[in-house]
């Protein structure tokens, strides 16, 4: 019973020494880690140009509240990293599909960004109802020639949808002499500016005073575009391989009804949705073509395979 009682004795003091040894151990490592965390992690102020325009327009930043609103929009789009990650990879892949459609209607190049601005370059739908890269409410698409029924909807046509924002740009510019007020009314509408304009008796987007939404909208768009010209100095450390690549494909031209099209898809040599990645705008599973129109439908060629690393790349010694 005395050996028992010793042999109990000794288990105790070494299980309290080596919570001992356990607890230093753990406190000492809690103490490294956080002056590892305070030495090599930073979040700094971020330098903002003297001069910045959109679509050859300046922004007067001597106007301390018009620095101010660009620096807000400018630090939280470079700080949410993940988002803005993902968009710098997208533009790769869609900026070669606007910029030739902007130029085409004599839009200033910068419009891009008001597509990101927009959806993120995403066939995104918002809680009111407007779809698409560039947003359209179902009222405003007819008005510039969409198609929109329960088989199509042109919203989700990028070429198309992008021209019809450039209509729409085009009239607005003619309406205010401005882009940057054209931009403002993409978010708010014509009448919304004109509006604001004529009770402020001003001329120009920085002398306004606008809801929040649309106070900063342009500035958004404006913060893209400035992270995207500067993307080493804003952190951003893409490598080519690191982008989605734009999409090869053929163009099919349909002008009559297809009555299944994950069938035709098939018959075309991808499935079904291989075809809805590149014709979003088919909104059901067939395509009832009574008017015969003449559509132009992308079949998808083989596409490049995106770089993923195998498990070897972390290994320690591949890190060093």
């Amino acid at each position: 019973m005395l050996k028992n009682k010793i042999l109990s004795s000794l288990l105790a003091i070494n299980i309290f020494i080596a919570g001992c040894l356990f607890f230093n151990f753990t406190n000492e490592d809690a103490i490294k880690q956080e002056s590892d965390f305070r030495k090599n992690y930073h979040v700094h102020a971020l330098h903002l140009p003297e001069n910045f325009s959109f679509a050859g327009e300046k922004f007067n930043f001597k106007d301390a509240e018009v620095a101010e609103r660009f620096d807000r929009e400018v630090m939280v789009n470079t700080y949410w990293q993940s988002q803005t990650l993902i968009t710098l990879k997208k533009i790769h892949r869609w900026f070669p599909v606007i910029e030739p459609i902007l130029k085409e209607n004599s839009l200033p190049d910068d419009f891009k960004y008001l597509a990101v601005a927009e959806s993120n370059l995403s066939n995104a739908v918002s809680p009111s109802g407007a779809a698409g890269f560039w947003q359209f409410m179902p009222a405003a698409a007819r008005e510039y020639n969409l198609t929109i029924n329960t088989e199509v909807d042109e919203r989700y046509h990028l070429e198309k949808a992008t021209m019809a924002a450039c209509n729409y740009l085009k009239q607005s510019k003619q309406t205010f002499g401005s882009w940057m007020l054209a931009a403002a009314s993409y978010n708010m509408g014509v009448d919304g500016v004109q509006k604001a304009l004529t009770t402020q008796k001003v001329t120009n987007y920085d002398d306004l005073l606008l809801n929040e939404e649309t106070s900063r909208y342009l500035f958004r768009i404006a913060a893209i575009k400035y992270i995207y010209e500067n993307q080493r100095q804003m952190g951003y450390n893409l490598q080519p391989y690191d982008l989605y690549d734009p999409y090869t494909f053929q163009m099919i031209t349909v002008d009559s009804s297809i009555t299944d099209l994950a069938q035709f898809a098939i018959n075309q040599g991808v499935n079904y949705k291989k075809l809805k990645l590149l014709n979003p705008w088919l909104r059901n599973n067939s395509l009832t073509n009574v008017e015969k129109k003449v559509y132009q439908v992308k079949i998808l060629k083989e596409a490049k395979t995106f770089r993923m690393y195998n498990d070897s790349f972390f290994k320690a010694d591949s890190l060093k």
